[in-house]
């Protein structure tokens, strides 16, 4: 299921929306010039809503786990408090030079620090609170992620996952999917439908945004 706007729409809408980060687009080039899973980066739209819920909410502290490239969290740290860190988790250490480098052309460098290793491992060190959270890893680790965050976030902190309608296979008829991946991003969405300590609503945005609010 293909949720991406036509050309002519997604061209209107950036250009009647704020100017991104000019880092993002050598980065764009970079990610598909130098990765296998270029389709695994943000686009422009979904970069901007990034940018304008950490520009809305001005958060002291953000923790994203997954960073691949770097794209989201260049957004991310767009909305940063002077003074304010940005802690992205990262398990794939051969990224890391294209990862610092966007990261320096961006201008963010002095607000993002780049945590290679296990995500699980390294959110255990991580003291928190954080005003804004951004899980877009491995999909059969979604609850684990959210449990392991959940007391992390202030209260009134926000907690955005990426890719929760998985290409429409989470609702795709009669038989439901079987493969790992599929049933992460199902039971993560049960588990926040069903979590009281929070709000939230599914944003269908390219692949669906889970945005979570806690109360």
């Amino acid at each position: 299921m293909d949720r991406n706007l036509p050309p002519d729409e997604t061209e209107y809408i950036l250009s009647h929306s704020s100017k991104a980060n000019e880092a993002l687009e050598w980065l764009t080039r970079q990610t598909n010039l130098r990765t296998n899973h270029a389709r695994m980066l943000s686009d422009g739209i979904q970069g901007l809503f990034l940018a304008t819920v950490s520009r809305m909410t001005a958060p002291d502290r953000i923790l994203e786990i997954g960073t691949f490239t770097g794209y989201s969290a260049i957004c991310l740290a767009e909305g940063l408090n002077e003074g304010g860190i940005l802690d992205t988790l990262e398990i794939n250490d051969e990224l890391s030079d294209i990862i610092l480098e966007a990261f320096e052309r961006s201008g963010h460098s002095g607000k993002i620090r780049l945590h290679i290793g296990d995500a699980k491992k390294t959110l255990s060190s991580l003291p928190g609170p954080y005003d804004l959270v951004y899980i877009d890893a491995d999909k059969r680790e979604y609850c684990e992620y959210y449990s392991l965050v959940f007391d992390k976030v202030r209260k009134g902190g926000i907690i955005i996952a990426d890719n929760v309608l998985w290409d429409g296979k989470i609702f795709s008829g009669t038989s439901a999917p079987k493969d790992r991946q599929s049933t992460g991003i199902m039971a993560f969405n049960d588990l926040v439908a069903s979590d009281e300590r929070v709000s939230s609503m599914i944003l269908p945005l390219r692949d669906g945004l889970n945005i979570i609010c806690k109360r």
